[in-house]
């Protein structure tokens, strides 16, 4: 099925930063929110994005107008009767998910595909709040929307091939890149970032490194930004939702550091809080040193900074992940590099692993495991593959099979 119209529910960040990918493809499609300003607030983000192409001599001030009028702006769902795919992109709670969907059945045509730009709910359990569980997809776009490259398509059991076609070719025809992920919790990237963010805070609450020298090891590695500051650009309470999600599916190893709480409590969410792990906001005080005192007073325990503590939570979570079918091998270091901005040239995670040595891998993860505890246990397909002398590019074959 070709996609002529396409419609977003949620006008917030994501949901017009969607919508104005869609219509840089030169389709229409409708723009929904609950009430009239919360649509003016979407509409004036995708006029922003398109102005600094404007500005930046990219566009024309008419070809932008001419984008504009792409997008059908509503607060009901009659204008849907005509859409061939629906993008939810609502608060990350899963009965306002299911609840946009049963609303969504009543006026979208029986073809319609149903979309869930969730980034880590449960798309079997929204395909089953519908009665079109055959047409119900994840379909993840990463923030933001209109820079990123990477869309997760996940499937669930129950979504028929020829959606998964469709809205492949259609992620593609949007100028993404589309990576097929089979459903688990947290799907791929989040499932490996989250790990990773979490260890940084570990580091940062065991006084192993201050912030600056975190995110300055990472970005020396080649990484866009520091963890820190990624979690500050993403929204605490996204990861920390996302990190509850992880922690109830896989146990311990998610479990998160307690400097998360103290931020989260405390409304330090990030840049759109004006503080988060840094402070952005003059007004805000700097109160990341004091919370660090107060989880040192309740879990007393000093450590140290390597890049490999950082880096190997993502290796073994992308061997499990691989173990379980979730994606291939290549698929996951082009995730990585269109997800994260993992470092190109090091050609993704599981190459880089490959080129460390599995061996070398496996070793680091035990002897972190003795230090810091179960968040750092080896995959059992790590173990086996060391075990069959499958250790990367010095053997010819690891994770990939080099000539």
């Amino acid at each position: 099925m070709y996609i002529y119209k396409a419609g977003v529910v949620g006008a917030g960040t994501m949901g017009a930063e969607i919508a104005q990918v869609i219509t840089y493809s030169g389709l229409p499609v409708v723009l929904k929110d609950v009430n009239e300003e919360l649509v003016k607030k979407g509409m004036e983000k995708i006029r922003s994005i398109y102005q600094r192409r404007v500005d930046k001599g990219k566009m024309s001030q008419g070809e932008m107008e001419g984008k504009l009028a792409l997008v059908t702006p509503t607060t009901g769902y009659e204008a849907f009767r005509d859409v061939d795919i629906v993008i939810e992109a609502v608060p990350e709670k899963m009965e306002i998910k299911k609840q946009v969907f049963r609303d969504l059945e009543k006026f979208a045509g029986e073809g319609t595909i149903f979309a869930s730009n969730t980034s880590a709910l449960s798309i079997s359990e929204m395909g089953e709040a519908t009665g079109r569980p055959e047409k119900v997809i994840g379909m993840h776009f990463f923030f933001p929307a209109h820079v990123m490259k990477l869309v997760e398509v996940i499937p669930s059991k129950a979504t028929s091939p020829e959606t998964i076609d469709d809205v492949i070719l259609f992620t593609e025809s949007l100028r993404k890149i589309p990576v097929r992920v089979n459903e688990c919790a947290g799907f791929l990237v989040n499932r490996l970032l989250m790990p990773y963010l979490n260890e940084a805070a570990f580091a940062l609450q065991e006084k192993a490194a201050a912030r600056e020298e975190i995110d300055r090891a990472v970005v020396d590695f080649g990484l866009p930004m520091g963890p820190l500051t990624l979690v500050d650009q993403l929204g605490l309470d996204i990861c920390f939702d996302v990190v509850q999600v992880l922690l109830k599916a896989y146990g311990n190893r998610m479990q998160p550091a307690e400097i998360w709480g103290k931020l989260y409590q405390a409304g330090y969410l990030g840049r759109k809080t004006g503080a988060g792990f840094y402070v952005y906001d003059p007004a805000k005080k700097d109160l990341l040193a004091g919370w660090i005192e107060e989880v040192q007073r309740e879990k007393p325990k000093k450590t140290t900074l390597s890049l490999e503590r950082l880096l190997y939570p993502m290796v073994n979570e992308a061997a499990l992940s691989l173990e379980e079918g979730i994606a291939s091998a290549n698929d996951i270091d082009l995730a990585m590099v269109a997800g994260i901005g993992f470092p190109q040239a090091k050609g993704g995670l599981l190459r880089y692993a490959d080129e460390i040595g599995l061996d070398h891998i496996l070793s680091g993860l035990e002897e972190l495991y003795q230090k810091e505890g179960e968040r750092f246990y080896p995959a059992p397909n790590l173990r086996r593959m060391v075990g069959s002398k499958l250790l990367g590019k010095k053997s010819g074959q690891g994770f990939h099979t080099y000539g």
